[in-house]
């Protein structure tokens, strides 16, 4: 039988009938798991190659509103694990996906979050194999949470890491900066602000393959979540062991996100993204990167920001329009609450 409820009960947690009709209809009806059983079973052909490692990486998704302009709860949760995963140099093959969901949740939401997870898994070239729901009270959740975890497989002979960075290593970024944080700012309506943002929210599996293959000496690669590019740039400079200066000219930023940040009194570089990435390449292979970055729709944008450097070793700073230098330090606080 068919779910008829239009929205969640505590019935949809409880481990009866209803709970089934929700999982088999909203849920496996689209992700179509290979069986029923308490665990996917993967192959292990994945790791035929001698010499090829598996990436595992899990998170959890908590945004208001749970949609907002260019996605919504489920491409956050789908993209950014799949965004772990390849910037580690995994290539994405599984994710594993479990909600919780409160009680008078719009059943058609849970339709759309699904739905759109199922588009992002097919562009990244994984599957959604297992996962798990639970019903919580209503006021104890935010209408759904979703955490997933993914795994990855690194072919042999790839090793991408901070520690591999070197002084005059460039700095590239795929696209403009801080379109998530502001676009879910403008979502919730706090505040009299109106534009045209959308979210960055993209898979960037594809991205780093195609930067792998024109630059196959690329040292490392973080996305830019939580804290936006400043607190990925000083997690890099910390673990490198060296200094990164970059070039505020150079930083690509729309009018509408500078706007915001100027009236809201917030900085850029901490914005939250999720489609955006820092790589860091060997010099001499930073226009093989950028023309190939460029040649992927999710870095058609992709420029050149800085270079590591000598400096003191974990510091970030920023040549400024002025002609000065200010450090960049990591996030102090908290920006914006409940973006990703």
């Amino acid at each position: 039988m068919s779910l008829r409820d239009k929205r969640v009960s505590l019935a949809h947690g409880g481990g009866g009938k209803a709970m089934r009709d929700l999982i088999d209809e909203i849920f496996t009806g689209v992700f179509e798991p290979d069986s029923m059983e308490d665990q996917a079973r993967l192959s292990a052909d994945a790791l035929r190659d001698p010499g090829a490692r598996l990436a595992f990486t899990t998170d959890s998704f908590v945004v208001t509103p749970v949609e907002f302009p260019g996605g919504d709860i489920g491409k956050l949760a789908v993209c950014g694990t799949v965004n772990d995963l390849a910037v580690g140099g995994g290539v994405p093959r599984w994710l594993s996906a479990a909600f919780i969901i409160e009680e008078g949740t719009d059943v058609d939401l849970l339709r759309r979050i699904v739905a759109t997870m199922k588009v992002e898994a097919d562009k990244a070239g994984v599957r959604i194999v297992t996962g798990d729901t639970k019903v919580v009270d209503r006021g104890s959740a935010d209408k759904v949470f979703v955490t997933t975890t993914g795994i990855g497989i690194i072919p042999p002979g790839r090793d991408i890491a901070a520690v591999h960075i070197r002084p005059g290593d460039v700095a590239i970024v795929n696209g403009v900066l801080g379109d998530h944080g502001a676009c879910i700012l403008g979502a919730r309506g706090d505040l009299a602000l109106s534009s045209a943002l959308e979210s960055d929210c993209a898979g960037l599996g594809h991205l780093m393959e195609a930067a792998l293959a024109a630059a196959p000496n690329l040292r490392a690669a973080r996305d830019c979540t939580r804290g936006g590019l400043a607190s990925a740039l000083n997690e890099i400079a910390e673990a490198a062991g060296v200094s990164v200066e970059i070039d505020e000219e150079a930083l690509p930023l729309r009018d509408e996100v500078k706007g915001t940040c100027e009236i809201l009194g917030l900085d850029p570089l901490y914005l939250a993204n999720e489609g955006r990435l820092v790589l860091f390449v060997p010099e001499d292979e930073a226009e093989a990167a950028l023309a190939a970055m460029r040649g992927v729709d999710t870095g058609a944008g992709a420029v050149i920001i800085g270079r590591a450097g000598d400096g003191p070793a974990g510091q970030v700073t920023m040549r400024t329009l002025f002609g000065g230098s200010r450090i960049v330090d990591m996030l102090v606080g908290e920006q914006l609450p409940r973006i990703c």
